[in-house]
């Protein structure tokens, strides 16, 4: 199911992409260089983090340049200007709480730049683990009206229940020992206060718990967006597919 809907995902960007740049092509020369120009007079706007690895604050802009600190993903800034270097474009940003300096333009986005929901999503369907669920979710907060709005709620549904075996299996490991019994907790409070679910939590994610089977189960809600919001969208019939499972897995009695 997952390799179907990657083929699926990546039609759908090839074909999202091609539109785009043809609308782009068609565009007037007048309107290129006023983008041009605005590009290189960036006025201060709000960006994020979404490449760690490109993600280094610099003093000066220059990869050579001594860092202060690597900003991790999900990072808010806000952009004050640009500059090339060493084959590279550099933006002079300002770090809450008191740091500013240079990054790497490719380490950010911004919801009000041109291509940057087309870079992320490439990157998401490009990503692995928990850093493509973190990206997933950066997109579908500052790209609320994009075309690819349903795919990437699907995506990260199926992300996130997929992950939701691992997590199960990691926390029945953890919490089968005299000290759990001991505390006079109910079991179900132990897996659902979980330190694995954590990072999960702060990204607005929440996992439901079937206590019978001891399994964590993604909560649907992306899902369900699909089937309330986008009914007609080629991503809704999976989308009723997977509550219907949900629910079943809910059900679902222990061995």
């Amino acid at each position: 199911m997952r390799r179907s809907f990657t083929l699926i995902f990546l039609v759908f960007l090839a074909f999202v992409f091609t539109t785009q740049a043809q609308k782009k092509r068609n565009t007037t020369v007048s309107t290129k260089q006023t983008s041009v120009t605005s590009a290189n007079s960036i006025t201060p706007n709000v960006a994020i983090v979404i490449d760690e690895r490109l993600a280094v604050l610099r003093i000066q802009p220059s990869l050579y340049s001594d860092s202060i600190q690597r900003m991790r993903t999900g990072k808010i800034v806000a952009i004050s200007g640009s500059k090339q270097a060493d084959g590279v474009t550099f933006f002079r940003v300002i770090v809450p709480p008191r740091n500013y300096g240079w990054v790497q333009a490719e380490a950010v986005i911004g919801k009000n730049r041109k291509g940057d929901d087309e870079r992320l999503a490439k990157l998401i369907q490009a990503s692995e683990g928990f850093e493509q669920v973190e990206r997933a979710v950066i997109y579908l907060e500052n790209f609320p009206n994009s075309p690819l709005r349903p795919a990437i709620l699907l995506l990260l549904g199926d992300l996130v229940e997929e992950s939701a075996g691992k997590l199960s299996r990691d926390a029945t490991r953890q919490l089968v020992n005299r000290e759990v019994s001991a505390s006079g907790a109910p079991l179900h409070s132990f897996y659902l206060n979980h330190s694995s679910l954590d990072r999960y939590r702060k990204l607005g994610i929440n996992y439901w718990f079937n206590s019978s089977t001891k399994l964590y189960h993604y909560n649907g809600l992306t899902w369900d967006e699909i089937v309330k919001k986008f009914p007609k969208s080629n991503e809704a019939e999976e989308a009723k597919k997977r509550l219907d499972s949900l629910k079943m897995k809910m059900e679902a009695k222990g061995k």
